[in-house]
């Protein structure tokens, strides 16, 4: 599972011209979804994700959480991040994980962040998504759960 992290001041999904997901401060959380992930994959990354301290304090250093400063987070499934490009150049696409798997996946990662205490907004899976991010820093995190 890997999850590209931008915090953002503001962000937004629209689908077919209608906003579907929406948060002022937080972190946009663009999630991927391989084979092999399960439950246990998203448990981790929703925990490690809920206690990141990537706002600043009084002193401008990065020791504030999302808990920490009342935030958001705007979870975007997107299957592109196990896109493959190192032959060709048409990326290939096939270490993502088919739909059947990824959607439950992506549904009980948002519901773990949701009992970790967060308002969670999310976009529509598998639709076209117009997304806007109003990236804050910028700070933008990789973050992957390596299987165990």
């Amino acid at each position: 599972m890997k999850a590209l992290l931008q915090r953002v001041s503001f962000a937004s999904v629209t689908v077919n011209g209608r906003i579907v997901g929406q948060i002022e401060r937080g972190f946009v959380i663009l999630l991927g979804v391989t084979h092999s992930d399960t439950n246990q994959e998203a448990d981790w990354l929703a925990n490690k994700l809920s206690g990141l301290r990537l706002f600043e304090d009084e002193a401008g250093k990065m020791n504030r959480s999302l808990a920490d400063v009342d935030g958001e987070f705007l979870v975007v499934s997107q299957f592109t991040l196990y896109g493959d490009a190192r032959k060709g150049r048409r990326p290939s696409f096939t270490a993502a994980a088919r739909p059947e798997q990824a959607e439950p996946l992506v549904d009980y990662f948002c519901e773990k962040l949701r009992q970790n205490g967060f308002r969670v907004a999310t976009g529509v899976f598998g639709a076209h998504m117009n997304v806007k991010i109003h990236n804050d820093g910028p700070v933008t995190l990789m973050l992957e759960r390596n299987h165990e």
